[in-house]
């Protein structure tokens, strides 16, 4: 079944709010779209938002690689020999994570529709749903507490509350939350590298003395700084969450070689779609190394095929996939049903999004 077509387009999604981290405040999901074409007439689609202060990718550099390097190397090549055609394509240029991850996802959509089954069932089949967090943006500490209330008055268990831009006052910023919500709702704390070595130990620790139960804290410094990253895991007794530090396979054995985290984040446009996130759950199942399985701000084409990387390895025993419900609309048919922070998995084959509404060229 040869690969007769790759087409990029673009789509753009407001959000129901401001996005803010540490690094960066986003309005709107600005991503490239991807359909890869079977000689049959069967299509998959795939998707890459522009994360240049994480991934180093702009939508201009997404596009190009795709339309110059990655397209030319798989044109022709059997869809259903799917290791060749990743070996091609991770061939075809260095780098160009998000660019890769979009077609990634297009190729595994396509085989999985070829196939007649739900990508996650051939991936593994390991849960048919699963539960979410959902972000917390970093605003003026009212405005969290309300935005954490809303969050667990619509369902959501477990909060990820963005924070890493004010230092110690990121601890009775916690607190009120922990406060507002009570003991029963999970809170994961991400500093998106917002932290200096002692200040995370100084923040992480006052946070277990004032008994806040805290689950993970996330990235708490800077992505290369693995040396820094392995004093806190062992000064601290609360879970250690490495994200930005893991983009490959070889980041992941890195990370717990050093011991410089206790959990690792897996993100498609990090690891370039899911066959580079397949070794990474490899490498962490041998290790008993438990994972995340997290996103960008993606829209629901991109979250679906993550959500069903989560669905089929027992490894990844957390989500953070909420991208859907950060957006204010949802322009797709079909997918995981997502009712709040419970994912839902179906027998729809390959990702399962029938259409995507952009203009493909």
């Amino acid at each position: 079944m040869k690969i007769t077509g790759v087409h990029i387009g673009e789509i753009g999604i407001p959000l129901a709010r401001p996005f803010k981290t540490a690094l960066r405040t986003v309005e709107r999901v600005e991503d490239v779209v991807v359909r890869v074409t079977a000689e049959n007439g069967m299509t998959g689609y795939g998707e890459a938002p522009p994360t240049a202060v994480i991934t180093g990718d702009t939508k201009g550099s997404i596009r190009c690689a795709i339309r110059d390097l990655i397209a030319p190397a798989i044109l022709g090549m059997d869809i259903l020999a799917i290791d060749q055609v990743m070996e091609a394509m991770d061939h075809s240029v260095k780098g160009n994570t998000s660019a890769k991850a979009a077609v990634d996802m297009a190729l595994y959509d396509l085989w999985g529709k070829v196939l007649g089954q739900p990508l996650w069932r051939l991936l593994g089949g390991y849960r048919p749903s699963f539960q979410t967090d959902i972000t917390i943006s970093v605003n003026p500490v009212p405005q969290m507490v309300a935005d954490s209330l809303a969050a667990v008055k619509d369902g959501y268990r477990i909060l990820k509350v963005k924070v890493g831009k004010e230092g110690m006052a990121d601890i009775p910023r916690i607190a009120a939350i922990r406060e507002a919500v009570g003991p029963d709702v999970s809170i994961r704390v991400d500093a998106n590298q917002g932290w200096t070595v002692k200040d995370s130990i100084r923040i992480i620790s006052a946070m277990e003395d004032r008994g806040l139960e805290i689950e993970l804290v996330e990235q708490p410094v800077p992505a290369r700084d693995l040396e820094g990253m392995a004093r806190i895991t062992q000064a601290v007794y609360t879970p250690i969450l490495a994200d930005e530090s893991v983009f490959s396979p070889a980041d992941a054995v890195e990370i717990i070689r050093r011991g410089a985290a206790d959990l690792i984040n897996i993100k498609l446009m990090k690891t370039g779609g899911i066959h580079e996130a397949l070794k990474i759950c490899g490498i962490a199942s041998l290790y008993g190394v438990e994972c995340m399985m997290g996103c960008m701000l993606e829209s629901k084409l991109a979250v679906s095929a993550a959500a069903h990387l989560c669905a089929a390895k027992g490894i990844v025993t957390r989500a953070d996939l909420d991208g859907p419900s950060l957006c204010a609309v949802d322009p797709y048919q079909g997918g995981p049903d997502y009712d709040g922070p419970t994912v839902r998995m179906n027998q729809l084959p390959g990702i399962g999004i029938a259409s995507v509404p952009a203009e493909f060229t």
